[in-house]
């Protein structure tokens, strides 16, 4: 079996690693659900755990890390609710243990949000509006932006070479040719202005709910897209059910900045291409062990029938009207 970068990454270079930084840890270390990246909760003698986020090798530079990074302390020097990564004394945030980049953050306890009580949705909206007005202040530099090419274009390419069972080939091309053009047509109307800084993978699993207030985390995948990147993937269920939430949402959102409702047209389209990505994802990460052990159901026969069919429902999704905010 081949070996991956992350199979050097054994506890006792992982606490030498925090222990580099400067604090001393008490032999504590617990393994945290992250994939694309290392996370581990590491104990710290006489003081609370840390965070020990190590990033994957050659998927960002350092720049985009630290992009990632000031964008963060950025949001929290406005009293934000965002877990930013630790500084050291000569304010670095993005440290190296030989070919490991890694970051340490505080711990922060919570739950997920509960997404069916509209009264949580109504404060998620205000702090994204917030958030937004930061994330509209200035563009990333080095970080890129959600676009068809690198979410859509590249993804059904590598799924199409590498993974898509030969009997399925023939529908999977058709389908995605069709899809992409339509996600093309909707996102073709997004102008320069409508990009901004985004969390940009900001599902429940991404908030933290405590003391009635979220806290945001993991930034690993902010970017530039347009705002609704941030709002839709709080949005579940039916049409009627999902334009209840979309008005708590808006609501809470519109107290802090204004929101565009041609926006709303992009919904499908960020749908679409974030489930394609996803299945590229998966597929691109397939010779790191923890993604078969994490993910056993992908890549079967089954996988790719589903996913086709989901793919069709989302091509049908485009004949219907964007949802309104009433």
């Amino acid at each position: 079996m081949n070996s991956h970068p992350f199979d050097d990454l054994k506890p006792d270079r992982i606490i030498d690693a925090v222990e580099g930084c400067g604090v001393l840890c008490d032999g504590r270390l617990l393994a945290l659900n992250s994939y694309e990246n290392r996370v581990y909760q590491v104990g710290i003698e006489e003081a609370t755990p840390v965070i020990a986020k190590f990033y994957r090798p050659e998927r960002w530079s350092d720049d985009q890390i630290l992009e990632e990074h000031e964008f963060c302390f950025e949001l929290a020097g406005h009293d934000l609710p965002v877990v930013a990564p630790w500084r050291d004394g000569n304010g670095r945030s993005l440290f190296r243990d030989g070919d490991f980049r890694f970051a340490l953050y505080p711990r922060r306890g919570g739950h997920g949000p509960e997404l069916d009580n509209l009264d949580n949705l109504h404060t998620l909206g205000k702090f994204l509006g917030r958030m937004h007005q930061v994330g509209a202040v200035r563009p990333f530099r080095h970080r890129p932006r959600i676009d068809v090419a690198s979410f859509g274009v590249e993804s059904v390419a590598y799924i199409r070479e590498h993974f898509i069972p030969p009997d399925l080939a023939d529908a999977y091309d058709s389908l995605t040719r069709d899809l992409l053009g339509v996600i093309g047509e909707a996102m073709a109307t997004l102008e320069e202005t409508d990009f901004i800084r985004v969390h940009g993978d900001c599902h429940a699993g991404n908030i933290l709910w405590r003391d009635d207030e979220p806290n945001f985390v993991d930034f690993d995948d902010a970017r530039m897209a347009p705002a609704v990147q941030d709002l839709w993937m709080l949005l579940s269920g039916d049409r009627e059910r999902q334009t209840r939430q979309l008005a708590e949402v808006l609501d809470g959102y519109s107290q802090f900045r204004d929101f565009d409702p041609r926006q709303l047209r992009w919904i499908e389209a960020l749908r679409s291409l974030r489930m394609i990505y996803f299945s590229a994802w998966l597929a691109r990460r397939w010779s790191d062990p923890a993604f078969p052990r994490a993910f056993p159901w992908f890549n079967s026969a089954r996988y790719w029938g589903e996913h086709i069919l989901e793919l069709r429902e989302q091509l049908g999704a485009f004949n219907e009207p964007p949802l309104r905010w009433l």
